[in-house]
Order: C-alpha cells, then sequence, then structure tokens
C-alpha cells in the first residue's frame, strides 16, 4: 500500500496548476462513461491507485493518448493536449475521499448468466485429453488461451476482464476455469468450449479467488473493500457478503486458498495478525459463537458475522502477506509484509510453531515441495534476493540456500522429472532459467531460451514431458521445451502471457505446482 500511496502523491506533484475542477469536468466528460462516474469501473476497469499498481504514471499517458490495442479504450491525443492528458492520469492515480460500498446489493445487481449450462456439450468436442490443457492469461491484450497439451496448440482464444489475476483456478473435474481480475470480476468459463458461462463483481480491488474441492462454492478475497465474498461455483450467483474485521479495525486480504483434506478455505489477512479458516462441509458442524482461547497464550478462535461461512481465527505474531501449505494441509508457512522472516502455523493447535530463516521476501506463493532421502523439502525463490532456499519440511530449517543470477517470481516441478525450474526474471538476467537438480540440491543447468528477452513461469504438461514457459513480452509466445533434453519443441505466438496452468496439475494438486 506504500509505493500505492507514493505513487499517487508523485502523481499529484506533476498535475498542472489549472488543474481540480477542471480535471474532474473532464474526466466527467472524458472517460466516465466507461469507467464510472465513481471511477469503479463500469464496460472499463476501476480507476483508482489500487487497481493502477502495476501500471506507472508515464504509461497512463500513454494510455490516454494512444488507446490500448485490442480494447474499447480509444486514444484521446487529437482531442486533449499534452497537460490535459497529464491531469487525466494524475486524477486517476488521486485515492477517493472515501471508498464507496460494495456490499450484496452491488454484487447481486453485477451478476448475469451467459451461458446456461444446459446448452453445453455432454462430451469434449476434440479427441486430446481434456486434463492436458492449459489456460494461458496473455496480459498484453487481455485475452485467454486455452492450448491442447496433447497437439500443442490454442483451442480457442477470447478476450477477458482487464487484468486478470495470472493465477486460474479449475473446478475439481477440470471442465471449469475461473478467473478473477484486479477489479473485481470473478468469470466462470467452459474449458471444452471457451464460452463464457457467468459472471459477477465481487469487489472493487480483489487478490485471488479459490475453489473448494467438492466444487461447490468459490470464495474471493478483496482489498477493496475489505471483504470475502462466497459463491455459488454453478453460477457464481453470491452466498454470502463477510466484512474482514477484528480488534476495531478492518483489514485487506492477502490471499485466500483451499485446503481439500480439511474442506476448508484458509486466508491470510495484511493488516490483521490472525489467519482465518472457513469450514465448508456439510458435516464440519457450528462453530461456537465468541471467542474461545487456546493453551498458548494470545491465540484464540471465534466467528465472523453469520451465516452458511464462519470464520476460526487463528492468532498470530506479526501479519502474513503469503503462504504455503505443507502436503498435510495441516500447517501453513508464512511470510512476513516485510520479508525478513517467516513463520510455520498449526492450523489444529491453532498457533505458530515454529521460525522460519527466509529473509529476501520469498515468494511462497509458488514454491514447491518434492521428497528426498525420504523426507518433504519446500523450495522458495526470492522476490529480492539471488537464492532458492531449500527447507525441511520437518525440522523447518533452511538446509539450502541455492544462489542464482537474479531473484525470481517462479518455481515449478512435476512428479516425473527431477528438476525443478526457477526463473530470475525479478534481475538483470531476465532471459535466464536456472534448473536445479532435486537429487543433489544444485543448479545442474542454466538456458536461455529466448536470449534477451523477458523469460519465466514455467509449468509442465500432465505427463511432465513438456516444460511451457512464457515469453512475457508483447511480442511472446509460450515456448514448449523436452523437460529432459531442454531443446524447444515449439512456440505459440502470444501477448505478454503471464500465468498459465494444465489442469491436471491443478486439480490433482500436483507437488510441483502453486495451489
Amino acid at each position: 500500500m506504500k509505493s500505492v500511496i507514493l505513487a499517487a502523491l508523485v502523481a499529484l506533484a506533476w498535475v498542472p496548476a489549472w488543474a481540480g475542477d477542471d480535471t474532474a469536468k473532464l474526466y466527467t466528460e472524458t472517460c466516465a462513461a466507461c469507467h464510472g462516474a465513481d471511477r469503479l469501473g463500469a464496460i472499463g476497469p476501476a480507476l483508482l491507485p489500487e487497481n493502477l499498481g502495476r501500471l506507472k504514471p508515464a504509461e497512463a499517458e500513454k494510455v490516454i493518448a494512444e488507446g490500448r490495442a485490442a480494447t474499447q479504450m480509444e486514444g484521446f491525443k487529437d482531442r486533449l493536449s499534452p497537460d490535459q492528458i497529464k491531469a487525466l492520469a494524475a486524477y486517476v492515480y488521486q485515492p477517493l475521499a472515501k471508498v464507496p460500498d460494495w456490499g450484496m446489493e452491488q454484487i447481486k445487481a453485477s451478476h448475469h448468466m451467459v451461458t446456461p449450462l444446459a446448452d453445453l456439450p455432454a462430451k469434449p468436442p476434440f479427441s486430446s485429453d481434456p486434463l492436458n490443457l492449459f489456460t494461458v492469461v496473455e496480459g498484453g491484450d487481455h485475452h485467454v488461451s486455452i492450448v491442447d497439451g496433447d497437439r500443442l496448440e490454442v483451442l480457442y482464444r477470447f478476450p477477458s476482464r482487464f487484468a486478470l489475476h495470472g493465477g486460474a483456478k479449475y473446478s475439481p473435474d477440470g471442465r471449469f476455469v475461473y478467473f478473477a481480475s484486479r477489479d473485481g470480476w470473478v468469470s466462470k468459463v467452459d474449458m471444452w468450449t471457451g464460452r463464457l458461462i457467468a459472471e459477477i463483481r465481487a469487489g472493487i480491488n480483489t487478490r485471488n479467488v479459490a475453489v473448494s474441492d467438492d466444487g461447490r462454492f468459490l470464495m474471493v478475497g478483496n482489498v477493496l473493500p475489505h471483504s470475502l465474498v462466497a459463491l455459488d461455483a454453478r453460477d457464481l450467483s453470491p452466498l454470502q457478503v463477510i466484512p474482514v474485521a477484528g480488534d476495531g479495525k478492518t483489514s485487506r486480504v492477502s490471499a485466500v486458498y483451499t485446503a481439500p483434506p480439511r474442506h476448508s478455505f484458509v486466508v491470510a489477512l495484511r493488516d490483521l495478525e490472525e489467519i482465518w479458516e472457513f469450514p465448508y462441509a456439510d458435516d464440519a458442524g457450528p462453530v461456537l459463537n465468541g471467542l474461545v482461547h487456546s493453551r498458548e497464550k494470545g491465540m484464540e478462535e471465534g466467528v465472523s458475522t453469520g451465516g452458511r461461512f464462519q470464520a476460526l481465527r487463528i492468532r498470530i505474531p506479526d501479519f502474513m502477506d503469503d503462504f504455503f501449505f505443507d502436503p498435510t494441509y495441516e500447517r501453513v508457512m508464512g511470510a512476513s509484509r516485510d520479508g525478513s522472516k517467516g513463520m510455520v502455523v498449526d492450523l489444529d493447535l491453532k498457533r505458530k510453531v515454529a521460525d522460519l530463516d527466509l529473509s529476501g521476501m520469498p515468494h511462497l506463493g509458488s514454491g514447491i515441495v518434492f521428497k528426498k532421502d525420504g523426507k518433504w523439502l519446500m523450495a522458495t525463490p526470492h522476490l529480492k534476493d539471488s537464492a532458492v532456499s531449500i527447507i525441511d519440511m520437518e525440522s523447518w530449517k533452511t538446509v539450502k540456500r541455492l544462489s542464482t543470477l537474479g531473484p525470481g517470481f517462479f518455481m515449478r516441478g512435476h512428479e516425473n522429472t527431477p528438476f525443478a525450474w526457477v526463473d530470475v526474471s525479478m534481475g538483470k538476467e531476465k532471459d535466464a532459467l536456472q534448473i536445479i537438480d532435486t537429487r543433489t540440491l544444485e543448479i545442474a543447468h542454466t538456458i536461455r531460451p529466448a536470449p534477451g528477452r523477458l523469460t519465466r513461469h514455467v509449468e509442465f504438461s500432465r505427463d511432465g514431458k513438456y516444460a511451457v514457459v512464457s515469453l512475457s513480452e508483447k511480442d511472446g509466445a509460450i515456448l514448449i521445451l523436452d523437460s529432459a533434453t531442454f531443446a524447444e519443441i515449439k512456440r505459440l505466438p502470444m501477448s505478454a502471457p503471464i500465468g498459465k496452468y494444465n489442469v491436471w496439475n491443478k486439480i490433482s494438486y500436483s507437488s510441483g505446482t502453486s495451489h
């Protein structure tokens, strides 16, 4: 949030002297029809600092002047002066004096069903394995491609909401994929046909979405407003809005994930030193009303507001910005907001049970696990340090810290390969991929499949035969490599591909992919 506020202040520093009411009027005349008079979005995305965190002010000016390809955003350089364009860009980086409510009434009003489920085919209209499909989010022109993992070609390509979160989520049978955009839109798409089933706007700024292991529910975590929203997975109709609050203050959501063996959603919070768990199984039993103190001082569990989804609240000694489950889903590894340390929280004991030596802002959400000498090890890249940390999941000690060519963002492995792949895309050598031999815990290979270009985010085919890599530039591609020889087999042109996920790896909770 500090970076967002700083960006807003920087933006305000270069607002022309004549700006103010004139700029608000200019916004109303030029932008409100698509982006909403309140800047909360309409047919165009929301224009708030929280939603524009990835877009620099200079880039925003360029979009206003030249428009955005493959969208309805037109350019205004022939109608607005350079000063007017600069003032408009600064205006949308100013925080609202008061964020309007986005509760059940507004959520219900946004819901629409596009394709009835009865209209969908009973069998896949193709011969390939439907569980070996990939979903690729293309950030360059806001599209999604569904890729056939057998024939290595694009089956469908369709437009998406602005700024989708890269982490697509699937129904347990792999038939449907769910997307969440940064400005709160949740979409359900049929993997077999590429058809949009339903959409709903669950928030103003959304962190991510999780799908229950029984396929009945979605849980949406929001940054604005401070809420969680439960949806019916069948048609995305809203079931419950859960305010995220405690101890007299509210909190943004850091992340929400599903814990399949527990039949629950687990939520990390940015502004409360708590983890929330929501059991959703029909036989989960009632949650006791009120707070129940555990044996560990300062740890307690309680409930959210009334409704089907009630939260078990676990007190922790620090804020948790990201987390990762152990293979049993009984414990979560969490990274602190400043990235200087980490902790392990036992969801059954309801307390912290270990500290982690994890400086350099680990990206736990993209970590992987694998077995070595009968022990589960977890490996994670770091966003600020040129390293990969490998942790023993029994002792919680860091058994190895491998030096890499730069900070990395994504890491992937697969049960059918001894290699774990990590990018170093956060550093200068953005074109390199480093491949770790999980048998020796050493970097065995460094490859540059697209020299000089941004290369990241590896995902494997269902059988682990292919490693699919993103060339994440506007005129980019996904590169399909042999996972044993690292030779390129094929490349499919894409526009800045970011997240991409194989259906089988996600629904089977592969140890080599994020969950």
